[in-house]
């Protein structure tokens, strides 16, 4: 199946609300800096954490970074300094010191915004033939304006990267949104078709469920819509959330839209591995970023 960008967008009915800047706090670390920032997205204050090189006196490349679910309600944004059991270590200062700008915000029932559950969120937003990841990945639109927009950043060299529920904010939003010039992804691609088929479909929460998307689009055909941009796949073998017959589904819709330009699409496939990253992953893709992004671009 293939789709169309413009068509993603309305199924995922994106909305980005309008964003701009409340407050910044900016606290000095051992070779990079932490900003605190307030953003006002839409009618809502939300947190958002920047990490960046300590000198920022010229345009950076930068990376909005989604934050995984993990149950982790209250971790949210904080993801970026404090890390997760399934990361290596925390990606914000490892990111900051390797000269990117790097952005994370509490995504809606995540971090500060947990207010309410996922499923009372969800299931409000399903009866309006809404959903919640329509509503995350419209905030997360959002902060990619405000990265964009930054004096220190090079709004042609911002990439995206996720793990788990981050990775696909980082993909599906790459998807639709141009702005992204190279995303990397972790440990959350697969055809959602074949998940179902297997029983697998219900390891992932109800923020994923959208609406009518299965009818007209699924894992490998949205990130089929990032091609010519580069893209990095990373994937556990042995994780229950991604299982292989999934992955070989989606992977067969994606390839061919590299087929010209394969240097542009890698994977990194651990066998006996589950959901999580590995040295071989975070190497690949600090060389991926480095390879995309670093660079002057134009």
């Amino acid at each position: 199946m293939a789709i169309t960008r413009t068509r993603f967008r309305e199924l995922i009915g994106l909305a980005e609300p309008a964003v701009s800047l409340l407050s910044s706090r900016a606290e000095p670390m051992d070779g990079y800096v932490i900003e605190h920032l307030r953003l006002q997205l839409g009618d809502e204050d939300v947190r958002g954490i920047l990490t960046r090189p300590t000198d920022n006196s010229r345009r950076l490349p930068a990376i909005l970074y989604g934050h995984s679910h993990g149950g982790g309600y209250g971790i949210g944004a904080s993801e970026l300094l404090d890390g997760r059991e399934y990361l290596l270590d925390p990606l914000g200062p490892v990111f900051a010191r390797a000269g990117y700008v790097t952005l994370c915000i509490d995504m809606p029932v995540f971090g500060e915004r947990a207010t309410v559950s996922e499923s009372f969120a969800a299931k409000a937003l399903l009866w309006h033939g809404k959903s919640l990841f329509g509503q995350m990945l419209s905030d997360h639109a959002a902060a990619l304006t405000y990265l964009a927009g930054r004096d220190d950043v090079d709004p042609t060299r911002i990439g995206a990267f996720g793990i788990s529920m981050g990775c696909v904010l980082s993909y599906w939003l790459a998807a639709m949104d141009e702005r992204i010039a190279a995303v990397a992804h972790l440990c959350c691609f697969a055809d959602f078709r074949t998940m179902i088929e297997l029983g697998a479909h219900d390891g992932h929460g109800i923020y994923l469920t959208v609406p009518g998307l299965l009818t007209e689009a699924d894992g490998g055909s949205i990130a089929a819509l990032i091609a010519p941009r580069p893209q990095l796949v990373c994937l556990g073998e042995a994780d229950s959330l991604t299982p292989p017959a999934a992955v070989a589904r989606a992977w067969a819709e994606l390839e061919p839209a590299y087929a010209t330009m394969r240097d542009r699409l890698e994977r990194v496939s651990e066998a006996g591995i589950g959901h999580q990253e590995t040295p071989r992953m975070r190497e690949a893709m600090l060389a991926f970023f480095a390879t995309h992004l670093a660079p002057p671009m134009g």
